[in-house]
């Protein structure tokens, strides 16, 4: 059958037609990308998003959302919309519908992408597990974290807010970060580090002997200077991002009981060339005792162009499978 994907963040929305039978995607057709600000409730914005489709929206939707689901009232952050679930059906004229967590979409994705939407970063060169427990991290403007459990009859994906435990230092430096941060935070979770905005926090704590170091003015010109190698400071930032990365990845699998880690997110294919060749994979096997377990666990990149929009479908037709 048909169905409309659709994914809903701060700054965009996006929709597509797709394809979906047997409890799985088909396919997908062409997404269309609306600004939310363009466009005054997902009401408006599902009639703009069928006009330029050119054709009527299906009457079946898979809906992901850049906010926890849950209550009669959803409101997004940075996004002006108001979303009653309870009223979906008839203001969108819809007859069903799936509504998730846009990080519980990206897990959905994980488990029915194929093998070639999935690039290796460390560990054994394998496909992911038939079964047993995945852990899917996501960096981006938050720390996103789901567990997906592959069983013989299926899968499940279990969201959760593991981005919010609380920040571990394991070096002098890490110290320093926990020190300023406690200033600014009550409590310190991971997200403050690795996330978008946790760069910056990572900056400010590296020492500046000379005292000339570069103010930012926000997190995305920052991560530009970084990902260039043009401020040297900020590339030592992003070396430190991409280590706090491997650790709470393999602290977050431990915690699951994984057999396979997938790195997502606004960040992840962002840094992905720069992840093989930092300390990723040295932190994440540091465990201890575990470190045998943990080398020989998968870390993999999902690399489709839209897993949310293919991760809302994908939690429309596991919810129908016929």
């Amino acid at each position: 059958m048909e169905i409309v994907a659709v994914d809903i963040g701060g700054t965009h929305a996006r929709f597509a037609i797709a394809e979906v039978g047997g409890g799985r995607v088909l396919s997908m057709g062409e997404p269309v990308t609306l600004k939310t600000a363009e466009h005054g409730s997902l009401r408006l914005a599902w009639a703009a998003a069928g006009e330029e489709m050119g054709r009527p929206i299906p009457r079946a939707a898979g809906i992901a959302i850049a906010t926890p689901i849950g209550g009669d009232v959803l409101k997004l952050t940075n996004n002006p919309w108001v979303i009653r679930p309870a009223l979906i059906k008839s203001r969108l004229g819809v007859d069903d519908y799936v509504l998730v967590n846009d990080f519980e979409a990206v897990a959905h994705a994980v488990a029915q992408v194929g093998e070639g939407d999935l690039r290796h970063l460390c560990g054994p060169d394998v496909g992911l597990p038939e079964t047993g427990m995945i852990t899917i991290v996501g960096p981006g403007t938050g720390l996103g974290v789901a567990h997906l459990l592959r069983t013989a009859t299926g899968y499940h994906v279990l969201p959760c807010e593991g981005g919010h435990v609380d920040f571990a230092p394991l070096d002098a430096l890490e110290d320093r970060m926990l020190a300023g941060l406690r200033k600014q935070y009550r409590r310190v979770s991971i997200e403050r580090i690795v996330s978008g905005p946790g760069l910056v926090n990572i900056y400010e704590a590296l020492p500046d002997p000379s005292g000339t170091a570069k103010p930012y003015r926000d997190d995305k010109t920052l991560w530009a200077a970084a990902l260039d190698g043009s401020d040297s400071r900020a590339a030592a930032a992003l070396d430190r991002f991409c280590l706090s990365l491997g650790a709470v990845s393999g602290d977050l699998a431990l915690a699951h009981g994984a057999q396979a880690v997938v790195i997502a997110g606004g960040l992840g294919l962002r840094i992905a060339d720069h992840l093989p060749t930092s300390g990723f994979a040295e932190r994440f096997v540091a465990k201890g005792r575990f470190e045998r377990i943990m080398s020989a666990m998968p870390v993999k990149f999902i690399t489709h162009p839209q897993p949310g929009l293919f991760g809302a479908a994908a939690a429309f037709a596991g919810a129908h499978p016929a």
